[in-house]
C-alpha cells in the first residue's frame, strides 16, 4: 500500500459473486499479508480485487484442493 488508505481485498467466483472479503479497513503504508482460508470453496478459478485509496488492482487465481 503506497500510503495510508482505506483498503478492501475481495475474492469473487467466476460468476462475479463475492465469496470472501479479506480486508475492509484503513491500513498504514507498507507491505501487508493476509491469510485466506478457502476450505469452504470448491476448486477452480477465482478473481481478487484490491482497492487501496484510488488504486485498484485485480487478478485471477487457481484454487486446487
Amino acid at each position: 500500500v503506497p500510503e495510508d488508505a482505506a483498503v478492501r481485498l475481495s475474492v469473487y467466483n467466476m460468476l462475479g459473486q463475492a465469496v470472501a472479503t479479506l480486508v475492509d479497513e484503513v491500513q498504514p503504508a507498507g507491505e501487508h499479508a493476509v491469510n485466506f482460508n478457502a476450505s469452504g470453496l470448491a476448486s477452480g478459478f477465482y478473481y481478487y480485487k484490491l482497492e487501496a485509496g484510488s488504486n485498484v488492482s485485480s487478478g485471477k487465481m487457481l484454487l486446487s484442493k
